[in-house]
This record gives C-alpha cells, structure tokens and sequence, in this order.
C-alpha cells in the first residue's frame, strides 16, 4: 500500500488510535489498582492501629507498654516491612520511640511535628529506618497513669515497597491480556476497514464493468453516503453518452452529405471520358474514389469510437477471414497472391461482426498490396485467452525506425502505390476502442508482419 492509500491511512489511524487507547488504559488501571492496593495497605495499618490502641498500657511507674503484644509476625523480624511505635509525651517532654516494635529494631521513626487532634488518624509517607519510603497512620490519644497524663503518639507503618511490588505484578499480569485484546481490536479494525472500503471497491467493480461494455450504469444499490459519488457519476456517463451521440450524427450526416456530391463527381468523370477527356476523367474518378474512402472509414471511426453497447460482441474471426480471403482472391490485387490460412475451426472475438470486418480487410487489402507472392495468416484460439492473429507478407517490408509510425493517421510510407493511408490507421481505431493489441515487426521473408490480439468473447 501507497502513502496515498486510503486503506493505509485508516490502519495507521487505526493502529496509533489503538495504541494509544491501550496505553491510557493500561496506565489508567495501573494507577486504579495503585490506589486500590494503597486503600487496602491504609486499612490494613488502620486495624493495626486500632489493635496498638487497644494495647497500649501506662505502667505504675509511668513506663508505656504494649500488652498484649500484636501478632502479626513481621513485627517481631527486623526491616520486616510492618512497624509500630509509640511516642510519649509527658510534662513537656518527648520520649521518642518510647515502645516499638522489634522489626525497627534501634531506629525508630520520627513523625513530623504536628500536634493531631485526639482520635484523628493522619496518613504520612515518611522514610524507614533502611531509608525506603513508608507508608504510615498516625493516632493520638491521651492516658493517665503513674501520677501523671500522657498524650501518646501512635504509629504504625509498612513498607512502600509492597505496593511497588504489587502494582509490578498486576501489570505483569496485565501485559497479556492487553496483547490479546490488541489483537482482537487490531482485527476488528481491519474488518471495520474492509468493510467500510468496501462500497468503493463496489463501485470500482461496477466502473470497470462499465468501461469493459457488461454495463451502461451503476447500481443505485449502494449505501447513502456513496451514492452522491454514484449519481455524479451515473450522470457523467450520461452526459457523455449525449455528446457522442451527437458527435455520431454529425459525422453520419456530414458523410451522407458527402456521397451524393461524390456520386455526381463520378458521373461527370464518365462524361468526361466519353467526350475523349479520359486523363482528367481518370484524375476525377481517382479522386473521387479517395474522397469516397475517406468517408467510409470515418463512418468506421465514428462507430468503434462511440462507446456503443459491446456487452454483445461477438463475432468469429475464422469465418471472417474466410469470407474476406474469397472476396480478395477475386480481385485483380489479391489473384495473384498466395493466401495461406493457419487457423482452428472457429476463434470467437469480442468484437461487432462489422467492425471486424472492417479491421481484417484493411490488414488483408494492406498484405494484398505489398506481398510479392505470398501472405501467411495465422489464427490462434484457447478457452478465456485472447485470440491471436497474425499476418504477414513477403514484400518489401518496412524499415525499422518507421515501425512505431505504422498506423498514424494519413502516413504513407511509399508513394508509388495508391491509397489514401487509412487503413492501418482504422486498424488501430478499431483495435484500441476494444481493448486489443496491435504490434508491427519484419516478418521471416522480410515483409511486414502485424501481430494482434483481439478480447475473447465471454
């Protein structure tokens, strides 16, 4: 696919949309379960604090105490990622760490230096005794005991690193599901893409369809936001076919026109040989005759260049061969030539019978001309191939750089012999208005070969 490609623009729409789609949504859900494990962690260290709360005693002789101890056995494990510590606060003086639990092992926390209301928990992120961040509750409460009141400063904290390490493994987790659903969005873009380019396809089909003669118009069987495109292009054809129509007319009406002046020149020319004039009747006669030509094979072009409806073509090479070789091997031209035909019983082209007729008679009336003695016509014909033709002569032939003029309107590359050089510009007409092929090479002998293939009928 090109930049210019429309299916490729919507795939790189399609991929960078995805992409970052499941980008936001994986870093959405990471930060979703961040803060759902750290909700978790916080009730966690509520309960615990709750439980110290419970447990915090003031002895006899003022000394703080936790009794009974809290079970949770990473308290006892030094760094074992759960602490608590209790803060004491009596006659203006802080005892930090005054109790702990063994996991802070001989370095207690030091909370910032707030004064919390009684009962309120706060939430702190605080550094641990190996200098790994903490997430921590903080309670303060007030006792009496050992003669004296005691405002206690309760803490508890666990390790950031567990929800490090719990969000590491929800991703880890996530990756593979994010691959699959990845895949999935990626074909059903590709589907979506497909399906939604497919009414241009459609519409693609249907011009072809057109252009190759199976159709005049397209549907109107295409969804709504196509069909602008349909009906301009529905009219454009209409359109077109009014102006060749009219350009039809007047071409046949300018011919028509032409013939009856054409018919009255050669009367005069007969008279004129009657009277004993019979060189100019000659030169009138031949110009006539040429002027005559010249309105048939624009008659011809007229036809095969209308864009009229093909979708019926058909005609059999073979036969018109056949037929065209019998009326040539009666002429003062084609008497004196060895025709030799190559060909299998039959060889359906999709061509009008008219204009293939008017395509091989100016080929054969051409290899008549200039063939010494013999013209060699071969035919060749299969199941969906085009049907190949190929005529040569064993004349004089024609130079190599003039090869690729062969077929230009009016070129006559020999003065010597008459002809107005239409003919093989007919050829061409005819060939390229249906879809065929015509090359010009030296044939074995040295002569002219003209090699052509023509549509296969369907």
């Amino acid at each position: 696919m090109s930049r210019r490609s429309l299916r490729a623009r919507l795939t790189l729409a399609a991929v960078l949309s995805v992409a970052l789609a499941l980008i936001v949504a994986a870093v959405g859900l990471v930060a979703l379960f961040e803060r759902h494990v750290e909700r978790r962690i916080g009730q966690e260290l509520d309960a615990q604090l709750a439980q110290l709360a419970a447990a915090v005693q003031i002895a006899e002789d003022g000394a703080v105490l936790v009794d009974p101890p809290l079970p949770d056995p990473r308290l006892n494990q030094p760094l074992g990622g759960l602490y608590w510590q209790v803060d004491d606060e009596r006659d203006g003086r802080r005892v930090i760490g005054a109790v702990r639990s063994r996991s802070l092992w001989d370095r207690p926390l030091r909370l910032p230096p707030d004064q919390p209301s009684a009962g309120v928990i706060h939430a702190h992120r605080l550094p641990g005794p190996d200098g790994r961040p903490l997430l921590v509750r903080e309670r303060r409460i007030l006792l009496q005991g050992g003669g004296a009141d005691h405002a206690l400063r309760l803490m508890t904290a666990m390790d950031a690193a567990e929800l490090t390490r719990a969000r590491h493994a929800f991703a880890t987790d996530m990756l593979p599901y994010l691959g699959l659903i990845a895949l999935v969005l990626g074909l059903a873009t590709l589907v979506q893409i497909r399906a939604g380019l497919a009414p241009l396809e459609a519409v693609r089909r249907g011009v072809g369809a057109i252009r190759s003669g199976r159709a005049g118009r397209l549907a109107d069987d295409y969804p709504d936001e196509v069909m602008p495109l349909v009906a301009e292009v529905n009219a454009l054809l209409a359109a077109r076919e009014q102006a060749i129509e009219r350009a039809r007319a007047w071409t046949a009406d300018l011919a028509h026109g032409l013939k009856t002046p054409l018919a009255a020149l050669a009367a005069d020319a007969g008279r004129l040989r009657q009277t004993g004039n019979a060189a100019l009747a000659d030169d009138l006669e031949q110009l006539a005759e040429v002027m005559r030509r010249r309105v048939d094979r624009e008659l011809v072009r007229a036809r095969v260049r209308s864009g009229a409806e093909t979708r019926q073509a058909r005609a059999d090479v073979v036969d018109a061969c056949k037929r065209l070789l019998r009326t040539l091997r009666r002429t003062p031209m084609g008497e004196r030539v060895d025709w030799r035909l190559d060909a299998p019983a039959k060889a359906a082209a999709a061509l009008m019978p008219d204009d293939l007729m008017e395509l091989l008679g100016n080929l054969l009336e051409n290899a008549a001309k200039w063939a010494t003695e013999r013209v060699e016509i071969h035919i060749e014909a299969s199941d969906g191939a085009p049907v190949r033709l190929q005529i040569a002569d064993d004349g004089p032939g024609v130079p190599d750089a003039e090869l690729p003029r062969l077929g230009e309107r009016g070129l006559r590359l020999d003065l010597r012999k008459d002809g107005s050089g239409l003919g093989l510009a007919i050829v061409r007409d005819v060939i390229d208005a249906y879809g065929g092929r015509l090359a010009f090479s030296r044939a074995d002998g040295g002569g002219l070969l003209v090699q052509i293939e023509l549509p296969v009928a369907g």
